[in-house]
């Protein structure tokens, strides 16, 4: 009997994610805005006024590439760095009124990409395989939590795929 673990599932999420991308990328290329930029916009959208550090954090994204695309939004005129009342040394970011200039459009984008990911899968189907992904996604984030020796052979899981 096959054990879940023999079953190659990486590859496979890695070539859906990539696919999404392409494919959102071709759609939302009218509004001059990469994926990142596009996260970071909406991200400001909704939690007006984050510090730099606290945006990398909700995008899981290293700070230092969360400020080049900072700085590409500001330069395109869809975010502002105001400063912080509280921290001198501190900027706090703000979508512009471009920005929400194109907030809903770009969302449309989102929902039509997933409408047409999803077809010919109804609602049921795809909520158990979210849940499917969302215990995946614990359970991995649950190994970083935990220390584990890299030289010890029972700790290799392979390459992913």
């Amino acid at each position: 009997m096959t054990k879940t673990e023999d079953l190659p599932f990486g590859y496979l999420l890695n070539d859906v994610t990539l696919l999404f991308r392409k494919h959102f990328d071709r759609r939302a290329v009218k509004f001059g805005l990469t994926r990142a930029q596009w996260r970071a916009t909406k991200m400001l959208h909704y939690r007006e006024g984050l510090r730099q550090t606290e945006l990398a954090e909700y995008l899981e994204m290293e700070p230092i590439a969360v400020g080049r695309v900072i700085d590409r939004l500001q330069a395109a005129g869809f975010v502002e760095r105001r400063p912080d009342p509280r921290d001198r040394r501190a900027w706090r970011l703000y979508p512009t009124e471009q920005a929400r200039a194109v907030i809903g459009d770009m969302e449309e984008i989102g929902r039509g990409l997933r409408k047409d990911a999803t077809q010919g899968i109804d609602y049921d189907e795809l909520a158990q395989a979210l849940a499917v992904l969302e215990r995946i996604k614990d359970n991995l984030q649950a190994l970083d939590q935990s220390v584990t020796d890299p030289e010890d052979p029972a700790e290799s899981h392979g390459d992913g795929g």
